[in-house]
């Protein structure tokens, strides 16, 4: 029993060695959690219309941007670098960590009353689509999440940070898992109880869940947590690296808070369609782009950290290559399978033809720039590593702008559906992710850029090709062969035809000599490697 658990504790708390494990590790228990996510989201269509669900979604988008302050703002940008830098003194690493942690504390909970208070006066104002009864919920929920969600998310994080630093992604993936599952429970066993509010509850205990699940991090790396403040080095120069941060997603929760106000005004269940579309979009970017940036960032950080410049410029080429190779046939195929996908993955018994419709829509205009928003992850870790988070936040600024005035003028002035705001979104993040592209490479100079272009070409013209025997197999099979009236073989249709994609995908990329090809057989030898020290577990006497 002892070497079980000790067997097991080395899976859960084991340090990666390179930034394509780590991301194959995030990966796959992002994928793991993303089924849960998506089976959440069916779920919910099948239990609410998508007029009730606008509710439900709205109601998070104050929360969120308080969350993504001072998450994807402060932790997951700023503070593994300054981990990294102060790690060999692990007396002072502590005093850092608990002076960080207690002043973002101090902080939450200063936010957190005024916006409690504010909440009346707010949600009116950011959907101004919504009166009523409708209105009262938003704002009845949004308080919930504030006080029942939001603590132990940014606690929760907090631990994951410290693990991260470690290169430690196991445990930390397993969390949001959790969150999503707790969600499903409480919706299945209490909708038609409590309605709404039983999401809402599953969201607030999926919250405690994922944060008590990563208080064995602390423990494992022996990390001493302290009831101080002291504005040491280490401080000062985490503050001073999430300020330009900070203001960056801001700027980008304003401009996503300008979404909801322009779909709450285009009628009811448009804030709906356009959320379940670019979550649908954002499922491959978290499972590809954001687990390789969690990934990259210790990684980059030491590279920068012992001047290894040449190391440094190639694997950042291999890095965006393997990323385009991998969400560039992702990108076709979303758009000429949309509808199939939309299907399967939201195709409850509320939600209707015409929501399907302008869903799968709004997603092929989102799909557009999912390889560009892939590797922005990347490009910004990159940034930070050298210690320089002005440069994205300038460029972030920049595009947000494009994207907010897009979006207006869509809506506003030229009067067009919910799928405009997909193209504002996908024009804003093709512009950004390009930009910082250029300023790298003239930082770093002598970077392969011909080898670069002419490689993601030949990525781009084996996705079109396979995709063109791909899409008339879904015609064929939609108009003759299976009655799609039915999920499961909507769920065989969409299967048949992305496993015939994928192939002549790899096929082609082979032809083309794509040398990104090879990591496919990288990936299968680090699943096999994984896979014995999980058995290694299971064999012992």
């Amino acid at each position: 029993m002892d070497r079980f658990i000790n067997k097991t504790k080395q899976i859960i708390f084991a340090q990666q060695g390179g930034i394509f494990s780590s991301a194959l590790i995030i990966s796959g228990m992002i994928v793991i959690s993303g089924v849960f996510g998506f089976l959440r989201y069916r779920i919910l269509a099948g239990y609410f219309t998508k007029e009730e669900l606008d509710i439900f979604f709205a109601a998070f988008r104050l929360p969120d941007l308080i969350f993504e302050i001072l998450i994807t703002g402060a932790l997951t940008s700023s503070f593994i670098p300054v981990f990294i830098k102060y790690q060999k003194n692990k007396e002072e690493l502590e005093q850092h960590i608990s002076s960080i942690f207690n002043l973002l504390l101090i902080i939450l909970v200063m936010i957190v009353i005024v916006l409690y208070f504010s909440m009346d006066s707010l949600i009116p104002f950011i959907t101004p689509g919504f009166k009523g009864e409708k209105l009262m919920q938003v704002i009845l929920y949004s308080k919930i999440l504030l006080i029942s969600q939001l603590p132990f998310l940014v606690a929760g994080n907090f631990l994951t940070g410290i693990a991260q630093a470690h290169k430690t992604f196991f445990i930390t993936s397993v969390a949001p898992i959790l969150y999503n599952l707790s969600v499903i429970v409480g919706t299945l066993l209490f909708a038609s109880q409590f309605h709404l509010l039983a999401p809402i509850l599953g969201v607030s205990v999926g919250a405690v869940l994922f944060f008590l699940i990563q208080i064995p991090i602390i423990i494992t790396f022996e990390i001493k947590y302290r009831l101080t403040i002291k504005i040491t080095n280490g401080v000062k120069e985490f503050f001073k690296m999430i300020g330009p941060r900070i203001l960056t997603v801001i700027i980008t929760q304003i401009d996503a808070t300008i979404d909801l106000s322009l779909t709450s005004l285009l009628g009811s269940g448009s804030y709906t369609i356009f959320y379940l579309a670019q979550h649908l979009q954002l499922l491959p970017v978290s499972v590809i782009g954001v687990a390789f940036g969690q990934a990259s960032l210790p990684y980059l950080s030491e590279m920068v950290e012992q001047g290894r410049q040449d190391e440094l410029k190639k694997i950042i080429i291999e890095s965006l290559l393997n990323l385009f190779f991998f969400t560039v046939p992702i990108m076709v195929f979303f758009v000429f399978a949309r509808t199939p996908l939309i299907r399967v993955f939201f195709g409850g018994e509320k939600f209707d033809w015409d929501a399907t419709v302008q869903t799968a829509y709004t997603l092929s205009y989102f799909a557009l720039s999912l390889p560009f928003h892939a590797v922005y992850y990347f490009l910004t870790r990159c940034f930070y590593a050298l210690f320089d988070s002005k440069t994205p936040f300038i460029i972030s600024l920049f595009t947000i702008a494009l994207n907010t005035l897009l979006s207006l003028y869509f809506i506003l002035v030229v009067k067009l559906p919910i799928w405009s705001l997909a193209i504002s979104f996908s024009v804003s993040v093709i512009a950004n992710s390009t930009i910082l592209f250029i300023i790298l490479s003239a930082r770093l100079k002598n970077m392969d850029i011909p080898f670069f272009i002419k490689e993601i070409s030949k990525m781009t013209l084996a996705s079109c090709l396979a995709s063109l025997p791909a899409y008339y197999l879904i015609k064929l099979m939609d108009n003759l062969l299976l009655d799609t009236t039915r999920t499961i073989n909507v769920f065989v249709l969409l299967t048949s035809s992305a496993l015939l994609y994928f192939l002549l995908y790899l096929l082609l990329s082979w032809l083309l000599n794509i040398k990104e090809m090879y990591s496919i057989s990288r990936l299968f030898a680090k699943a096999k490697l994984f896979q014995k020290k999980i058995t290694e577990i299971t064999s012992y006497e």
